[in-house]
């Protein structure tokens, strides 16, 4: 019994907090912006949901497969994100009346010191 209400809750949590990210895309008007809040909630929300799911299905080889899902999605999640920005950078013409970015990958390199 206290298995599933621990599951339920953390199930509950991981939706509100994709819910809860859902209006937050809405809500911002600049592309980068919406990239930050989907990135940061949508690795927590899921995190959540699966760890609820793993409370749920208890110690199996279900729950193992569950625990590498999340690995992948704290591995990928980020760096897809992070590609998709870049690009979002490099491919918008107005970003810099949009907002203020550090472009790291123009000017001198390292290795063009002396």
């Amino acid at each position: 019994m206290i298995r599933v209400i621990i599951g339920g809750l953390l199930i509950f949590g991981g939706l509100c907090v994709l819910g809860i990210a859902t209006v937050g895309i809405f809500r911002f008007s600049h592309m980068l912006n919406r990239i930050h809040i989907a990135a940061k909630c949508d690795t927590m929300g899921a995190l959540l949901v699966i760890s609820g799911l793993m409370v749920l299905s208890g110690w199996t080889v279900f729950s193992l497969k569950l625990g590498l899902v999340i690995v992948f999605l704290w591995l990928c999640n980020p760096a897809a994100s992070h590609l998709v920005a870049r690009a979002e950078v490099k491919t918008n013409p107005e970003i810099e009346q949009i907002c203020d970015y550090v472009d790291l990958t123009e000017g001198e390199k390292p290795n063009d010191r002396d």
